[in-house]
């Protein structure tokens, strides 16, 4: 283990103090190892089983769950594993390390005319959420992320070193965390330089009314438009905060698309619009060190449609002790056959998550989701804080379950990398 010396860093480390922990949650490793290459990853997965400590595997560390850091185990963290390579430009074709954060995937693409879409914001890491899915600001026009993989390298639990075959490959996009160490992707990106960015602010109703009319409008909305909302008290009723991303650099069609967002609820509280480079959407400025400084219990659900029902369940939910946020989906992602992939959630429109923080506990998320819980048709992954058994079920439904365990058990026998998912 003499080549892993210089990057074995233990609690004396000066460096361990901002590479404890995730940006959720505080941990106490025994060891974080930072691999240059993908032989130390398989050195560093080596000693972690000798040892016989617990593992995580850590590549942004955003992750809501908290699992990419423990207490008295090994943390492999991929952060020097950043590289951002154009494979093929004719091809769009990207070679991104799991190291790597989308924004310096953003700024390294920016000046070859291309763009990944991935997550909302430019610190999370590449590994952790390539391998989840990827809700991200181009979503209804670009899909998921995961949709886009073409290829993986992946280090086994065994520390063999893998090109990822067809049945791999489909695990790693959506299940990737209990497949093994994904090292590097290959992913097709797009041809895009500037995009419509809008921030908008309405008052809602108190049932919920404006937010049913948002999903009808996304139903049915240019797939060039993607928006995320936030909820949040405001007087006797909820306001809305809503972002809108248009893929176009159109000002007309960039205009025509985020007009009707306009006419929501019982009046605009403030808007404004530009015309910016994507990478600022994901920048470069976001990027900063997780030492736990955001703890909350977070949990989601899609919705197929949205009804009258499930609008005034979300508003009354936004009147309480829980953050409320939802996602636009359909569009390119529901272009893919739901057996495609291992997330199979491709008919479903709308994403709900609910947060809590402290000092409020689970049981008050729990409390206030109940009406929701039972209206939902499924979940995903990289927004749920609790990934357990009944997670599992609501993530990975049905078959896409039981083929999501199989190939677990088959790549990862003795489930190192998924010790609280066991269904």
């Amino acid at each position: 283990m003499t080549t892993l010396t210089a990057q074995i860093v233990t609690p004396e480390d000066q460096r361990y103090r901002l590479l404890r922990s995730t940006y959720t949650t505080v941990g106490k490793p025994a060891a974080v190892i930072l691999p240059r290459d993908t032989a130390e990853v398989v050195a560093a997965l080596r000693y972690a089983r000798e040892q016989g400590l617990p593992l995580s595997v850590r590549s942004g560390g955003h992750g809501l769950s908290g699992r990419s850091t423990n207490n008295g185990g090994v943390v492999i963290d991929l952060s020097a594993m950043n590289k951002v390579e154009v494979l093929d430009r004719q091809a769009r074709l990207v070679r991104v390390e799991a190291g790597a954060r989308w924004a310096q995937v953003a700024q390294a693409l920016a000046p070859h005319g291309l763009a990944i879409s991935s997550g909302d914001h430019g610190n999370v890491g590449v590994g952790g959420l390539a391998t989840g899915g990827g809700v991200g600001w181009l979503v209804r026009h670009y899909g998921l992320t995961i949709d886009h993989i073409r290829a993986a390298d992946v280090v086994l639990a065994d520390g063999t070193v893998v090109r990822a075959d067809p049945s791999l490959l489909w695990l790693i996009r959506g299940a990737g965390a209990g497949a093994g160490i994904v090292v590097a992707f290959e992913i097709e990106a797009i041809e895009l330089r500037d995009v419509g960015y809008a921030q908008i602010a309405v008052q809602l109703d108190r049932d919920g009314d404006a937010l049913r009319q948002w999903a009808d409008y996304m139903a049915t909305a240019p797939r060039e438009l993607s928006t995320a909302v936030t909820l949040m008290p405001y007087g006797s009723s909820p306001a809305a905060s809503i972002t809108a991303v248009v893929a176009d650099d159109s000002e007309r069609r960039i205009r025509a698309a985020i007009e009707p967002l306009l006419g929501l609820g019982n009046g605009v509280l403030d808007s404004h619009a530009q015309i910016v480079p994507y990478p600022a959407l994901v920048s470069t400025a976001h990027l900063h060190p997780n030492i736990g400084q955001q703890p909350n219990t977070t949990t989601n659900g899609l919705l197929t449609t949205m009804t009258a029902t499930d609008a005034a369940a979300i508003a009354a939910m936004a009147n309480g002790p829980v953050l409320v946020q939802m996602r636009s989906l359909g569009g390119a992602v529901n272009d893919v056959p739901a057996s495609e992939t291992a997330y199979a959630h491709r008919h479903q429109g709308t994403l709900v998550i609910a947060s809590v923080f402290p000092p409020r506990r689970a049981e008050r998320l729990d409390k206030a989701w109940r009406e929701l819980a039972g209206r939902v048709d499924g979940a995903y992954v990289n927004f749920e804080s609790r990934p357990d058994a009944d997670a599992f079920t609501r993530i990975y439904p049905g078959e896409t379950g039981d083929r999501v365990s199989r190939l677990w058990k088959q790549y990862d026998p003795e489930g190192i990398f998924s010790p609280m998912w066991t269904p």
